[in-house]
């Protein structure tokens, strides 16, 4: 659904597997919560938004370019594709332990993502989000497995410990700020990690910046 350069800025990141016991819960009620943890939900993708962007706001030291994040139905598209196949290779089966209230599972869900993925959670540029829910059966259980993919990824291996700068609540973006939130996102990625210096040596018009750092140049306010 993404093509060309903004694809390669969606992190394909599985929050969270939900294990629901077939035996415990009729299958009408089975259906009845999965249609409630639904992302096709207004409600579910504002709740979504919400809690995110709350422990965006909240990041000690105050983020000075944080952006606010938004719903993207391209995004929960592509989290779709990915949470069809059921593929839980890569959680462990204690994550089973976390959760112990089926009505709460979206909630839990939230707060479990909040740590495993709170680097990307406060990746600065972040600004898209897009999730969804599939249901899954293994080893004769209802299983939920949640996804959610982020636009710009974050987690740079060569940034990983600077996730967003450190100062003054949207000192970046003083004209362009919602509650401590910068609402003015770069569409455009730096491949190059110090791209302010290849611009202060170089110059936006050589060739390789222009082509491979296209957020420090064209991104100034």
């Amino acid at each position: 659904l993404f093509s060309g350069e903004t694809m390669k800025f969606f992190l394909f990141l599985s929050v969270a597997a939900v294990f629901v016991p077939a035996l415990a819960i009729r299958s009408k009620a089975t259906r009845a919560l999965f249609n409630k943890l639904s992302t096709e939900l207004v409600a579910a993708q504002e709740e979504i938004v919400k809690v995110h962007n709350a422990f965006r706001r909240k990041v000690q030291p105050p983020a000075r370019n944080m952006m606010k994040l938004n719903w993207s139905l391209p995004a929960a598209e592509n989290a779709r594709i990915l949470a069809r196949y059921c593929d839980f290779s890569g959680y462990g089966s204690s994550w089973s332990n976390m959760f112990f209230h089926p009505e709460a599972c979206l909630f839990l869900l939230l707060r479990v993502s909040v740590i495993l993925v709170s680097l990307q959670m406060v990746w600065a540029s972040t600004y898209l989000i897009g999730c969804d829910v599939a249901s899954c059966r293994k080893k004769k259980a209802e299983q939920y497995l949640y996804i959610c993919h982020y636009c710009h990824e974050g987690n740079d291996p060569d940034t990983i410990n600077l996730p967003y700068k450190a100062g003054p609540s949207c000192g970046d973006c003083p004209n362009h700020c919602e509650d401590r939130l910068c609402t003015n996102p770069c569409v455009h990625y730096d491949e190059y990690n110090n791209c302010d210096k290849q611009m202060k040596v170089l110059g936006c018009e050589h060739p390789s910046v222009k082509l491979l750092c296209k957020a420090s140049c064209l991104c100034t306010n």
